[in-house]
């Protein structure tokens, strides 16, 4: 599904990038999905953010100990 969006800007503007083969409609285009991507982004990791908040760190050492478990299970 698709939306239809008009933006205005001076005739010369236009003009002057399609002389220089830029596709107009393509950029600004290919400009808003990249922002979409970024603002989604920022939602995601502020929504990360916001689940670990109350995660409580590991003790120290938990790490090391892991690794050295994993090693002599083997």
């Amino acid at each position: 599904m698709s939306t239809v969006i008009s933006v205005r800007i001076k005739k010369e503007i236009k003009e002057e990038l399609e002389k220089q083969g830029i596709d107009v409609d393509q950029e600004v285009r290919k400009f808003l999905e990249e922002l979409y991507l970024k603002v989604k982004a920022k939602e995601y990791v502020n929504k990360w953010i916001e689940d670990l908040k109350d995660v409580k760190p590991s003790v120290e050492g938990f790490s090391v100990g892991s690794v050295r478990e994993d090693r002599e299970s083997h």
